[in-house]
């Protein structure tokens, strides 16, 4: 099942950072692995869709996480 949120925050330098889920919730940690567009670093209020997994001691990270369409911040929304 997909989730979406929006980009708490994100250092290129550890290549770590969290998103928040649209549905409340404390943040998810996700890798630079886990983004299906690694050439782009995310940034702070972009909203992306992604998946979750349980890591050790049970936590919840973020995983295939994928821009939105439309919120690459330099494109108008388009909506039908």
């Amino acid at each position: 099942m997909t989730h979406y949120g929006k980009i708490k925050s994100y250092d290129s330098a550890k290549g770590a950072g969290m998103i928040t889920p649209d549905k409340g919730g404390d943040a998810l940690a996700f890798n630079k692995s886990d983004l299906q567009q690694q050439a782009q670093e995310p940034r702070a209020d972009q909203r992306y869709g992604y998946d979750t997994r349980q890591i050790d001691g049970g936590k919840t990270h973020a995983t295939n996480l994928q821009m939105e369409a439309g919120t690459s911040g330099s494109s108008a929304k388009q909506q039908s």
